[in-house]
């Protein structure tokens, strides 16, 4: 997952999820309350204050080693702080409501999904790639405006 800060100079710092060491992630779960990391992950795409507060602080500590989750604080957070799907992440989602789907035989599933990962990810464009690479690229946005 994509994090990113708006800095009050204007200028954006972006984080992934996945460049966490095993110890970052795990000081994220303590201070969150022993919350383990696939909950994290969900209260990130849900925008969570505390979540998007945790990731933050947990990539600047590497700045500061003394800072401290309990006064770190991101004042204006809604407007600042976002979280947004990466790449893979839209590639697993849809690759399991595939599977879902083709034990269905059905697409609504993940005419359901796409939307939501659109708005979720970092580039919605992704979305229709990932479509492309599943062969359902009959569902994507691009396919859709076109017939209209």
């Amino acid at each position: 997952m994509i994090i990113t800060h708006l800095q009050e100079d204007g200028t954006a710092q972006r984080w992934s999820t996945d460049d966490l060491s095993a110890i970052e992630a795990a000081d994220i779960e303590k201070a969150m309350g022993d919350v383990p990391w696939r909950g994290i992950e969900m209260r990130l795409q849900a925008q969570d204050a505390t979540a998007l507060r945790a990731v933050v602080w947990a990539f600047r500590r590497r700045a500061e080693p003394d800072l401290e989750f309990a006064t770190f604080d991101i004042p204006g957070w809604r407007r600042r702080v976002r979280a947004r799907l990466e790449r893979a992440e839209i590639d697993e989602a849809l690759a399991n409501t595939m599977r879902e789907a083709l034990a269905k035989s059905e697409d609504s599933m993940i005419d359901v999904l796409a939307p939501h990962l659109r708005k979720l990810a970092e580039d919605p464009d992704d979305v229709d790639a990932a479509l492309d690479d599943l062969g359902k690229g009959h569902l994507t946005r691009r396919h859709r405006e076109s017939e209209d």
